[in-house]
């Protein structure tokens, strides 16, 4: 029997479909559209919405509309907007629009960091002292995310040493909050409980959050194994959207309704109303144009009954 509360807090649940499912959408979602999709979002009782990434419109174009869309939206209290941002132009433009959260990111190997940003891990972290000056400067909380913590598609296993070496020179730079990312679904449960359980033993006072892809169905399993370990921030993506241009094979995050109802089956509190939530993922097939793998979506809620079948 899974254990019920190894965790007393309330977890929280970062949709991140609006900027890491869109960033690798074949269409572009029209200004308008992404901003009713994050306001109805923003009513579901998220804890907070990634809502774009300050970057290149060269390098991702379905976010070159990134000001305007988080200029656009309707900002609800309870509900934390946060924006990635690879650069000291991409903070400040973000911080112009007056988000509440900076997303910093790098790769925990070497080849991820060069394909994704030109950079290696420690060149990485050599550019984030000048957006957490200006990140100070505003008063905005700070969280880097960190790729490929759990396997590299290039390199193979990225040693669990490696990862807590680069976590703790992020802690001793004044980086707030640390995202643990299995950019192309390459871990397994007993892989993020150990690694999960290690970052909260050495930094009980850094925020850390799981970032899982599902490209190998291991999703959910492995958001379960965090939770056991003690992890209480969750990013998902709302039918199950994204995927990273720069990371072969990567697919889909862990779906958003699809882990809030397991934990809500499980009687796990996550503060999403998980009906207003499916409201917003039916509309999902329309806006991007074509089906996703929300599998809660499809089936009904744990609780669905069907009449008996007539003889």
């Amino acid at each position: 029997m899974i254990p019920q509360t190894p965790c007393p807090e309330r977890i929280e649940i970062n949709e991140v479909g609006p900027r890491d499912g869109l960033q690798i959408e074949k269409r572009f979602v029209p200004t308008p559209d992404k901003i009713r999709w994050i306001n109805a979002l923003s009513q579901t009782g998220l804890a907070r919405i990634e809502a774009t990434s300050f970057t290149s419109p060269k390098a991702i174009p379905n976010l070159a509309d990134a000001s305007e869309v988080v200029n656009g939206i309707k900002r609800r209290d309870g509900v934390e907007i946060t924006v990635l941002v690879p650069n000291l132009k991409g903070a400040e433009r973000a911080l112009a629009c007056q988000v509440d959260e900076l997303n910093l990111v790098m790769s925990a190997s070497d080849s991820h960091g060069l394909a994704n940003l030109r950079m290696t891990p420690e060149q990485s972290i050599e550019r984030f002292g000048d957006i957490l000056d200006v990140a100070r400067e505003n008063s905005v909380f700070v969280n880097a995310s960190l790729s490929t913590t759990f396997g590299c598609p290039f390199e193979g296993e990225v040693p669990q040493k490696r990862v807590l070496e680069l976590i703790e020179q992020l802690v001793a730079l004044g980086i707030q909050g640390v995202t643990l990312c299995d950019t192309t679904g390459m871990a397994n449960p007993a892989q993020v409980k150990a690694l999960c359980e290690a970052v909260i033993a050495r930094w009980p006072g850094t925020a850390f959050t799981l970032h899982v892809h599902n490209t190998r169905g291991m999703g959910l399993a492995n958001a379960l194994a965090a939770w056991q370990a003690g992890i209480t921030r969750f990013d998902s993506a709302l039918g199950g959207l994204g995927g990273c241009p720069f990371a072969p094979g990567a697919t889909g995050n862990v779906c958003t309704e699809d882990l809030v109802h397991m934990f809500e089956a499980m009687g796990v509190d996550t503060g999403v109303d998980l009906d207003a939530l499916l409201e917003v993922a039916a509309t999902l097939p329309e806006l991007v144009g074509h089906d996703v793998p929300g599998q809660v979506i499809k089936a009904g809620k744990w609780d669905r009954r069907y009449p008996m079948p007539s003889r």
